[in-house]
């Protein structure tokens, strides 16, 4: 910094430049680490809804099951004499 004719500090322009990247630099990773949490809470969310759909998925045919074990009980084979 340097002091203008008037007493005021004054910043280079190189200064001005390297702030101006600072800046932005800062401004970029603070966004691409907003996106990743909302990417990682994304893919979690998916994740446990895939889960919980084939969980349910799972109990339906448990339950057909049964049910058509109650309606029709299975055929007994004969055994030859």
């Amino acid at each position: 910094m340097t002091s203008g004719p008037t007493g005021k500090d004054r910043i280079s322009k190189a200064e001005i430049g390297k702030d101006a990247v600072q800046s932005t630099v800062e401004a970029t990773a603070h966004a691409v680490g907003e996106v990743a949490g909302i990417l990682t809470g994304a893919v979690k969310d998916v994740a446990g809804a895939i889960g919980g759909l084939a969980t349910e998925v799972f109990e339906i045919r448990d339950a057909a099951k049964r049910a058509a074990e109650q309606h029709d009980p299975p055929a007994t084979v004969d055994e030859p004499d």
